[in-house]
């Protein structure tokens, strides 16, 4: 579970393949503890001053890191993450698992490139193999080498 603050790493966490889920802006601190130990997730925060989920017992992960590739290789040293887990099986914006897409549910110009197509049983969302694809594939794979380096 990442607060609002890591929306950004929450995106391409899911985009790995790993369930996150991101809790809304202004959220308190109860509510966010309160929801992790519900889920029994480990929380992700930049806020060092989140003293709710540790005096109940849950697992807080208080990233110091701004930068999207520290915070990457923060995670992969401290939780032993794998950022090649799965890629591209999850929603990239509620993160539920893809489903095997109909083709009339794809755009004409992608069904032409090819698949396989997914869809998000949830919202609805649409996604095929195309360039932003092969471009985050390598975001994902230097993401990895972030955190397996130094």
């Amino acid at each position: 579970m990442c607060d609002e603050m890591l929306a950004g790493l929450a995106r391409w966490l899911r985009a790995a393949g790993h369930d996150v889920a991101v809790l809304p802006r202004g959220s308190s601190d109860a509510m966010v503890a309160a929801q992790a130990r519900r889920d029994g997730r480990v929380l992700l925060t930049r806020d060092r001053d989140f003293a709710a989920p540790r005096a109940a017992g849950l697992d807080v992960v208080a990233l110091g890191a701004d930068a999207l590739d520290r915070q990457a290789a923060e995670l992969s040293r401290r939780l032993g993450l794998d950022w090649l887990a799965a890629p591209f099986t999850r929603c990239l914006v509620d993160g539920a698992m893809l489903e095997a897409a109909l083709p009339e549910e794809v755009p004409e110009a992608a069904r032409a490139r090819g698949g396989p197509f997914h869809r998000c049983p949830a919202c609805g969302r649409v996604y095929w193999p195309g360039s932003h694809v092969r471009r985050m594939r390598a975001r994902l794979d230097a993401l990895a080498r972030a955190g397996t380096a130094g």
